[in-house]
């Protein structure tokens, strides 16, 4: 049995008992801007290191035969491989038709090597209006970010700043573009302190139906906790 089965078995063995008990805190770690074969790899170390899963909102342009190798052991693991754009452009300004390729040529890609096609989209920039909302069929996904896109931020600080931003439903903005060491160390900083402080790692969809939130295309939601009425 693949850990992906055994996670999967797990969470729908829990949402059908109906037994997130009021003390259960659940957090979703994201990361954006992969695969690649470099630093993805990297995380996906970590998170086996702490056996937990993660989801990866990927860009269609880093996926070709050896990366694509990555984002399935991720899939294999339980990781949740969402959609994050093909090529990272500023979405707002594209056309509808644009827009369309954009998914739909990502969603594709996933789908060919997973053999699952995605339900989440992160813009990217966090560049969203009206028209991406309608046009886009998917659920979209923000997230609580700590700037580790920037190399001056200490793995240190980006796990302090994680932390303090923790709370149940929490979605975790990370990145996992090549170089980004330091996004590796403070995984290893701040998943222990989280599951010190009760919190359990989920998937994306895993959180959605935790949280018994259905998925809302065109509806003009963007998520960084889930419910989304939570939001902090």
């Amino acid at each position: 049995m693949s850990m992906r089965t055994l996670s999967l078995m797990i969470a729908a063995l829990a949402i059908l008992a109906g037994c997130q008990a009021k003390e259960d805190k659940v957090i979703a770690i994201t990361f954006d801007d992969g695969p690649n074969v470099t630093t993805t790899v990297k995380m996906l170390d970590m998170l086996e290191k702490h056996g937990v899963t993660a989801s990866f909102f990927v860009n269609g342009m880093h996926i070709n035969e050896e990366s694509a190798k990555v984002m399935k052991r991720a899939y294999d693991m339980g990781c949740d491989i969402e959609n994050h754009s093909y090529s990272h452009p500023a979405m707002s300004g594209l056309s509808e038709e644009e827009l369309i390729k954009e998914i739909e040529s990502t969603s594709a890609l996933i789908e060919k090597y997973t053999g699952e096609a995605p339900q989440f989209f992160r813009p990217p920039y966090i560049d969203c209006n009206q028209k991406m909302m309608e046009t886009i069929p998917l659920t979209f996904i923000c997230g609580h970010g700590c700037e580790d896109w920037l190399p001056e931020v200490s793995a240190q600080e980006r796990a302090r700043r994680q932390i303090e931003a923790a709370v149940d439903g929490r979605i975790m903005l990370l990145h996992d573009m090549p170089g980004n060491e330091s996004t590796v160390e403070a995984l290893d900083i701040m998943i222990p302190e989280l599951k010190k402080q009760g919190y359990r790692f989920v998937t994306i969809s895993e959180l959605f139906k935790l949280k018994n939130e259905p998925l809302t295309p065109h509806s003009g939601i963007m998520y960084s906790v889930v419910p989304e009425y939570q939001q902090q």
